[in-house]
């Protein structure tokens, strides 16, 4: 069986080398802009966002015991604690789908329950409070509003369906893993472990703090222009920290496992990423598929328009905040207010190298139905929506 598998690989292989499309100038193109997308993703993304929400998870596995995430995301713990916390993270962390992708590794490697894990996963890029203001600002306080409750309702509902669906599954991963815990003894008193992981959130939030559209003296304006000045201090106590109340072992086992979680996860998000720019293109660019179908496809309100702007969202690739300027020109192309949300819940929260990251832990199986969820969900959301107010 594993030869016959062998031979269609090798001759699916040879039929694309030989077929290959060079002559075309849309597939280069389209080549071009996979090679762009990966380039500006390295330059944007890797050091300020995905390094420091490495070193969050790292020391995440390290220094947080499984008795503490066992206790409060676990698979027996509070409901309304555990999904509340977990729904609600991302007004504090204003990351996209990828950055979010180590913390959710590392909360459920400690044990967190399959639920509370995916609605801390989808709210961490989707309950962006200055991408939910902008929203509101740009495409109206309809669409803000509804975004933020929507986001909110969402990380909540898709992480209890999650868990009832797999909770026969989840219970005999937590009795294999043995997550069970009594009382919590960590290694360092929280004063110092709190501080610690507040620097490095700190770090995260503020070297990413984007540009707000307008030179307004308001307070996003004031912290964009003092945001390297606040992340430096945040870096210098985190440094403070590390020499006064780390040994030299715990260091070292923090920057290993920092390691291994980004030699697991880094090579699927590149690769993640020079698909989708190979598909769908820069903002403003195209790839192998005409921005001009997708527009023609999600005018209305129709259960397709919704379907496939849902469908879009979920597999194309946004950076924080990219997602309002692309509405802001499709809506002037005539895309209705439905599809824009759905677009807008499924887009932050998922995309084709999330997916990727998503599936390397949690399998397949759940990692088909959480994203099917967010479609199913975000297009239901869509066409309420837009019956509202159109």
């Amino acid at each position: 069986m594993k030869t016959i598998y062998k031979f269609l690989l090798i001759l699916t292989i040879f039929l694309v080398c030989y077929f290959l499309p060079i002559e075309s100038d849309k597939f280069n193109k389209a080549i071009f802009e996979a090679l762009a997308l990966t380039k500006w993703y390295a330059r944007e993304h890797v050091l300020l966002c995905l390094v420091p929400a490495f070193f969050i998870a790292g020391a995440i596995s390290v220094f947080v015991s499984k008795a503490s995430v066992v206790k409060y995301f676990g698979a027996n713990a509070n409901k309304i604690l555990s999904y509340g916390v977990a729904s609600v993270s991302g007004t504090i962390l204003a990351v996209c789908s990828c950055t979010i992708l180590p913390l959710f590794f590392g909360i459920y490697q400690r044990g967190a329950g399959l639920g509370p894990a995916i609605a801390f996963l989808y709210s961490g890029p989707a309950i962006n409070v200055l991408a939910i203001i902008l929203t509101a600002r740009i495409l109206g306080w309809q669409l803000g509003l509804a975004r933020a409750i929507g986001a909110i309702l969402f990380s909540a509902v898709i992480g209890l369906l999650m868990h009832f669906i797999f909770l026969s599954e989840e219970k005999d991963r937590h009795k294999s893993d043995n997550f069970e815990y009594g009382e919590i003894e960590e290694a360092r008193p929280l004063y110092k472990t709190a501080p610690y992981f507040f620097s490095m959130v700190g770090i995260l939030v503020f070297a990413n703090w984007g540009k707000p559209l307008d030179n307004s003296s308001g307070i996003w304006s004031l912290i964009y222009n003092f945001k390297w000045w606040i992340t430096g201090l945040f870096l210098l106590s985190l440094i403070f920290m590390l020499f006064r109340w780390f040994k030299k072992e715990e260091i070292k086992e923090w920057t290993k496992a920092t390691w291994e979680l980004s030699a697991q996860i880094l090579p699927l998000l590149l690769g993640g990423v020079l698909v989708s720019g190979f598909l769908l293109g820069r903002v403003g660019h195209e790839g192998i598929i005409p921005s001009g179908f997708v527009t023609s496809l999600v005018g209305g309100n129709s259960l397709f328009a919704n379907f496939f702007s849902s469908v879009v969202g979920a597999f194309m690739y946004f950076a924080t905040l990219t997602e309002v300027p692309i509405l802001q020109g499709l809506i002037g192309s005539g895309m209705g207010k439905g599809p824009a949300l759905a677009l807008l819940l499924a887009g932050p929260a998922l995309s084709l190298p999330s997916m990727l990251v998503i599936r390397s832990a949690i399998g397949t199986q759940k990692t088909v139905i959480y994203v099917c969820l967010v479609v199913i969900m975000a297009t239901i959301t869509g066409m309420i929506f837009g019956a509202i107010v159109e």
